[in-house]
């Protein structure tokens, strides 16, 4: 999945990115409130985890940016705003939920599985299609009854195939539920994340079809 992050601090910024990354997400890191609203435009994001204190555009200027436009984007606010007019003006704007600096990581992550599980991305209840099981809030997954773990990567490979079981991914679909924008991509990392997961649920636990992607078997 892919978030968008908008924060203008370094050192938060920074700590939550790589947080994120660690739990499997891809992740575009922003520092404005303007370029925000361009990568909202130029790119489909799963969520986003908004700031208020923003330069160029203010956090609650963005938020009206996104809801005028219609977008359906969901939108924690992440903010050391604490006040109770602050909350009530975020949420009342179209936020999705409101979380006061500091904060616990996993606190943060609860909150977003909890906000893309109402999306209906399946971010916190089990994926399954009958043969595999894959647990967002953990990372395990069970094949045939067998349990094993995934790395952030091949977990963030795996779910994007079990979000769309029966449907065929290519490469570029699933290098952008892999990446963020600075990270560099190799030219053969999705077949060997691909070649990492057979390895642990057997080979035909994920399908190419040669020329165009990969899939997961729907639910029999």
């Amino acid at each position: 999945m892919r978030i968008l992050l908008v924060e203008d601090d370094y050192m938060v910024g920074a700590a939550v990115a790589q947080a994120l990354k660690d739990a499997a997400y891809a992740v575009d890191w922003v520092r404005d409130g303007q370029t925000a609203i361009e990568a909202a435009r130029a790119e489909s994001y799963d969520l986003t985890l908004l700031d208020l204190g923003l330069p160029s555009s203010d956090g609650t200027e963005v938020l009206r940016e996104f809801r005028k436009s219609g977008r359906q984007l969901p939108v924690i606010i992440v903010t050391a705003r604490d006040a109770i007019d602050d909350r009530i003006e975020g949420l009342d704007l179209g936020a999705d939920d409101y979380i006061v600096k500091p904060f616990e990581i996993r606190e943060l992550l609860a909150r977003m599985r909890a906000i893309l599980r109402r999306q209906g991305s399946g971010s916190s209840a089990i994926l399954s299609n009958g043969a595999i099981s894959l647990d967002p809030a953990t990372r395990e997954v069970v094949h045939n009854g067998d349990a094993t773990r995934l790395t952030a990567r091949e977990f963030a490979l795996l779910q994007a195939l079990m979000l769309h079981p029966g449907t065929i991914l290519s490469r570029a679909d699933l290098e952008r539920h892999i990446y963020g924008w600075n990270e560099e991509v190799e030219s053969n990392a999705v077949e060997f994340l691909i070649h990492a997961i057979r390895r642990k649920l057997g080979a035909s636990s994920i399908r190419n079809v040669r020329g165009v992607g990969w899939m997961v078997d729907r639910s029999s």
